[in-house]
């Protein structure tokens, strides 16, 4: 069974910086593309960065510029650097990848989230 877990959350005032991980665990053919999402209260979760297996990357317009995603596919981590942190950056951010199967079935997999405050 594969499972995800972020850590690197905290609080922290407006124009500083954290870096999140995220740790992947379990059975896996192939670990295809990894995202950071983010949730606020009564907003919809929002994709905020995206990696592929071979290293190409997606931004948010709202963290391009201050976000930087990567991996490494050695250790099977993702990792979110985030600088220049605003208020409007808080929320629970959450890993999610795509993982094929020994089987060659692939699924999404979700960690259990990892709250950032970002205080002004």
């Amino acid at each position: 069974q594969v499972r995800l877990v972020e850590s690197g959350g905290g609080l922290v005032q407006a124009g500083g910086s954290l870096r999140l991980s995220c740790q992947l665990s379990g059975s896996a053919y192939r670990i295809n593309t990894m995202d950071w999402y983010r949730q606020v209260p009564m907003k919809q979760r929002e994709l905020v960065a995206a990696i592929t297996s071979s290293a190409t990357t997606t931004y948010a317009d709202s963290v391009t510029g201050r976000f930087t995603i990567s991996r490494d596919n050695a250790k099977n981590m993702m990792y979110l650097q985030m600088n220049s942190l605003k208020p409007e950056d808080t929320g629970v951010y959450y890993c999610k990848s795509s993982v094929t199967s020994t089987r060659l079935t692939t699924s999404d997999y979700w960690g259990q989230g990892t709250q950032v405050t970002v205080s002004s």
